[in-house]
């Protein structure tokens, strides 16, 4: 694999080109926005009366790392812990509870970008309607215990299997999803075109996940990884992850030669503070993201802490998800504002207030980056202000950020909780 290749898909390269955006931000050199320190105060003032509501002053410890386990639980329900006693009375130990948790949470999560502001899914069983994020996990939860992705279906038992992915119509998800016109889904086409590729990707490393290409598998590989350690190492899980994944993603994504890279994206501002270098490698203005990758790998880890009591070194690796929540929190509270030209741009885009942008665009390339850069320091100023709160990033994330960037949202959309920024989604990168 070419070196600069290989670097822009490692978890390094994506904090690094960021802290090279942001030192353009601080020379007010940035393309699409423009950056206002001063208000940082107050958004670290949000988002401690959030987490210390939620959780203060003595209940720190008990806020879950981020990760798609707590959406499962939406509505109070415990529905992980439900189909595990299942599961543990029907003779599962705790590898094989945590090969099929890591099977659900894989297809979830990657099922899990933006629905849309209209999209509900009504769960049967408690007649509780829920939407976005929760309303994804809730609805890939059922089409999991229905025997959705897997082609053993005979056998009954909720596992994931390529062969399965590889056979998932559009109309299977479309009827799981509960998609319809009067409750359209965006980027129901993309969704199942990821777990058809994800399936072929899984069979084609049988090496780590078998020869029926199943997600669960990588447990069986990580603790071969760690020999007779109890910590596991996300470097080498991030590996396995990038290697199965990258030839997933959309064939028109950023390419250097004919291979692809994933979520990364060319920005202006990277090639514009680099013009004193004289580069005219492309690869040198590429940032990279990897949000849905991290979101994944956030998500997988639990499980292994949870059922397993294993430990990750190397978890500090990991940055802020470059997403519409996090980032929405920033321009929400004025800490970054669209410049007039872009802001106009995507008025005219969208017909309204709000401006509207492809996710390709070099304006959201530029409010990712700068997402994962205000996240970073967000989580400095939180934890060393004099009631300092003490979190890991992944605690930041799970009940700071985005849990504030929803909150603010819908206090400035009622109607639509939206972000400040609209993206046109296609259903695989937020």
């Amino acid at each position: 694999m070419d070196s600069q290749v290989k670097h822009l898909l490692s978890l390094r390269a994506i904090r690094e080109r960021a802290k090279t955006v942001g030192e353009a931000a601080k020379s007010g050199k940035l393309t699409h926005f423009d950056l206002h320190e001063d208000r940082l105060d107050d958004v670290v003032d949000f988002v401690a009366s959030v987490i210390k509501r939620d959780f203060g002053p003595d209940e720190f410890d008990k806020i879950p790392p981020h990760g798609r386990w707590q959406h499962f639980e939406v509505g109070k329900i415990p529905r992980i812990a439900n189909i595990t006693d299942v599961w543990k009375k029907e003779g599962c130990d705790d590898l094989e509870l945590t090969r099929r948790l890591i099977d659900l949470f894989f297809v979830s999560v990657l099922l899990d970008a933006g629905a849309g502001h209209h999209w509900r899914y009504i769960e049967t069983e408690t007649d509780q309607t829920y939407e976005r994020s929760e309303g994804i996990a809730v609805a890939s939860f059922h089409m999991f215990k229905s025997l959705a992705f897997t082609a053993a279906k005979s056998e009954k038992v909720p596992v994931v299997d390529g062969k399965g992915l590889e056979a998932l119509t559009t109309d299977a998800l479309i009827a799981g999803f509960q998609v319809s016109a009067d409750n359209p889904m965006l980027g129901v086409e993309s969704r199942a075109t990821l777990l058809r590729s994800l399936g072929q990707s899984l069979l084609a490393n049988s090496d780590i996940f078998g020869v029926n290409g199943r997600p669960g598998n990588l447990v069986d590989y990580m603790l071969k990884s760690a020999g007779n350690s109890n910590s596991l190492d996300i470097l080498v899980f991030w590996d396995v992850l990038q290697s199965l994944l990258i030839p997933i993603w959309p064939k028109d994504r950023t390419t250097i030669g004919e291979q692809p890279i994933g979520d990364a994206w060319p920005l202006s501002t990277l090639r514009n503070w680099a013009s004193s270098s004289n580069s005219t490698n492309n690869g040198d203005f590429i940032q990279p993201f990897h949000k849905l990758t991290q979101w994944l790998t956030y998500s997988l880890m639990v499980p292994f802490q949870r059922v397993l009591g294993m430990e990750w070194i190397n978890s500090e690796s990991l940055t802020a998800l470059a997403e519409y929540r996090n980032g929405g929190l920033f321009v929400d509270f004025g800490v970054l504002s669209l410049k007039q030209e872009a802001l106009d741009r995507g008025r005219k885009a969208s017909g309204g207030d709000l401006p509207l942008f492809d996710a390709g665009d070099d304006v959201i390339a530029e409010w990712r980056a700068m997402t994962v850069v205000l996240v970073d320091i967000l989580h400095q100023m939180i934890s060393s202000s004099k009631d300092g709160i003490p979190l890991t990033l992944a605690q930041l994330l799970e009940a700071g950020t985005w849990k504030s960037g929803r909150e603010i949202a819908a206090q400035r959309r009622p109607d639509t909780k939206s972000s400040p920024i609209l993206i046109k989604s296609d259903g695989t990168v937020f």
